[in-house]
Formats: C-alpha cells, sequence, structure tokens
C-alpha cells in the first residue's frame, strides 16, 4: 500500500509493509495528526486507536525512514535517526525519501492518506 503524508504544501510518499497493524492504521484515513519532535530521533504523533499485532515482532530497531507504533505508548513514529532494538516498536512502512521529512519546526499537523493508483504513476 503506498501512502502519501501532506505537511504544509510538501508531500512525502511511504509504503506500507501489509501487516495487520499497518492495514489497521491504512484504516484510520484519512487521518490528520500533530507531530512533535522526540529525542532528536523521530517525530511522534497520538494515533486515535490502537492498531494490532497479531502478525507483527514483539520489538524492532529502527532506521532512517521507518514508520512505526510505539505500543506501549500508542503513538505513531517516524524515524529521521536510526534507533536501536526496542521491545514494543512495531514496523509499519517506511518513507520512500527519508530524507524527505522535514524536521524543523519541531511539531506540525501532517495529513496521512492512501496514494491513488493514477497519482504514483500507475494505471
Amino acid at each position: 500500500m503506498k501512502l502519501k503524508i501532506t505537511i504544509n504544501d510538501n508531500v512525502l510518499t511511504a509504503t506500507l509493509n501489509g501487516s495487520q497493524a499497518s492495514r489497521e492504521f491504512a484504516g484510520l484515513f484519512p487521518l490528520t495528526l500533530q507531530l512533535s519532535d522526540y529525542a532528536g530521533e523521530e517525530k511522534i504523533g497520538d494515533l486515535p486507536a490502537r492498531l494490532s499485532t497479531a502478525d507483527s515482532p514483539v520489538g524492532s530497531a529502527a532506521s532512517k525512514g521507518d514508520i512505526m507504533v510505539f505500543l506501549p505508548w500508542g503513538n505513531l513514529a517516524i524515524f529521521y535517526q536510526a534507533h536501536g532494538y526496542v521491545d514494543g516498536l512495531i514496523p509499519l512502512g517506511r518513507l520512500d525519501e527519508p530524507d524527505a521529512l522535514p524536521l524543523q519546526p519541531s511539531s506540525y499537523p501532517a495529513r496521512f492518506e492512501l496514494a491513488a493508483a493514477a497519482s504514483l504513476g500507475s494505471d
């Protein structure tokens, strides 16, 4: 599944991994979250519902560009720096261009929606 993230006038794209958690995340769209900087590594936002982890690992490490959910808090995390393994950190997908995520300002609204196939150059 392709994801479109709109931040101000900038559009970023991402690919969701097809897990149960990522399908449930996509089921929340369209969704606007306030993303805030956390620990100088990631932008986080509070999700309106908990996501299933039925087919997910119990934890994960994060790479730059990873889109994840942190189960203990139930929040979305988009990493702009790598982070070591953490229990409860579940991958949802990945930014297509990890360097495109704006770091400033420290907090901003982001709109998440499924990308239409036509807008991605598919028929």
